[in-house]
């Protein structure tokens, strides 16, 4: 099934403008989901509700509303919104560059394809979307950027993949929790044999060896996620069937033998690298 782009407009650094459009990169159907039922097994339904008129209300007449004390709302119609005319509004405007190194993941909160947008004309894709995924990719940088989606400007993230570009939509740094607010944290900085406070083990050299030896075992020469695949999934699949067959029990077709784990850090960590690398999944 062909994607549907979810926006259009343009890429905008410099004086240098790229016509391009968003589409999703992840796969929501994918997910697996119960429905909610009553404990007579009927299906529970979610209805817009006006507890003033006590009715449903239809898609078509609900309206976006801001409430700026009790029971007192601001409507804002959609001929509103469109009146707010910012640079944003209308294309990706490019902020700067930054080394790919200097990117920290924990800020992406969802990733979108950004396509060409083709000529009407011949179907020849702009040489500035060509140019720039290349410069971006043969220098190794990504490039932030401000962009409004769903009625809200987004710090995005643009970097080079695989034929094209995708953009990653950001949080800003007021939403991503201080690592100071966990509290189970706040001691577990990299301890050394020369160095420990009061609540971090005492890591010895030789345990220290150890751990980089097994980490270098595990380690690949390339990262291949298509050796990956979700097998709880896969399970709780089994699990649907075999009730739906009328199975009152359900033994899972690839269970394993839970495996001895050490107390003794030092012989767990002999004894992982002694052990042959288990298959990804």
């Amino acid at each position: 099934m062909t994607s549907r782009s979810i926006w259009k407009g343009s890429i905008s650094f410099g004086l240098v403008n790229i016509p391009v459009k968003l589409y999703t990169a992840t796969d929501s159907s994918k997910d697996f989901s119960f429905n909610q039922l009553d404990n007579k097994g009927h299906r529970i339904q979610h209805k817009k509700w006006c507890s003033v008129e006590d009715k449903e209300i239809p898609g078509s007449e609900i309206k976006k509303g801001y409430q700026i004390s009790k029971d007192n709302y601001v409507v804002v119609e959609k001929e509103d919104l469109e009146k707010i005319k910012i640079k944003t509004t209308q294309s990706i405007d490019i902020k700067e560059f930054i080394d790919s190194k200097d990117f920290d993941p924990i800020l992406i909160e969802k990733s979108y394809y950004v396509a060409p947008e083709k000529s009407k004309k011949n179907g020849i894709i702009d040489k500035a979307y060509t140019l720039f995924a290349k410069v971006i990719s043969e220098t190794n940088k990504i490039a932030i950027g401000k962009v409004v989606l769903k009625d809200r400007e987004h710090l995005v993230a643009l970097r080079a993949y695989q034929r094209g570009i995708v953009m990653d939509q950001l949080r800003y740094i007021d939403e991503i929790k201080p690592v100071d607010e966990v509290e189970d944290m706040s001691g577990a900085a990299a301890a050394s044999s020369s160095s420990s406070s009061s609540s971090q083990p005492l890591i010895d050299n030789k345990e220290l060896s150890l751990g980089k030896t097994l980490v270098e075992n595990l380690t690949s020469k390339e990262f291949d996620i298509s050796e990956y695949s979700d097998e709880y999934t896969k399970q709780l699949e089994q699990l649907i069937n075999a009730k739906a067959s009328g199975k009152k029990t359900f033994h899972s077709s690839s269970a394993e033998n839970e495996e001895d784990v050490s107390k003794n850090l030092l012989e767990a960590l002999k004894a992982s690298i002694q052990q042959k690398a288990k298959p990804k999944r």
